[in-house]
């Protein structure tokens, strides 16, 4: 994904941000975001492609817990 801009802004005492309009203007009124912080930076995200991603993830260990989930994989892991 491109660099758009790169905007200030300050962090008032009850950890507020102003998000300026020319970021705001590229999500829906309403829309939900995911917050994401790293060590270094914050992203908001829109929530729908962030549950979009997580889904085939889950989808993935949904199909998968069947065949791990059994007392030889359980055995297996105790010596671990």
């Amino acid at each position: 994904m491109p660099l758009i801009d790169i905007k200030t802004g300050t962090i008032t005492e009850k950890g507020q941000i102003v998000i300026p309009r020319s970021v705001r203007d590229t999500f829906l009124p309403g829309e939900k975001v995911a917050i994401i912080a790293y060590d270094d930076r914050i992203e908001l995200r829109p929530m729908g492609a962030v549950e979009e991603a997580l889904s085939c993830a889950y989808l993935s260990e949904k199909a998968l817990k069947k065949d791990w989930e059994s007392p030889e994989e359980d055995e297996a892991w105790e010596s671990l």
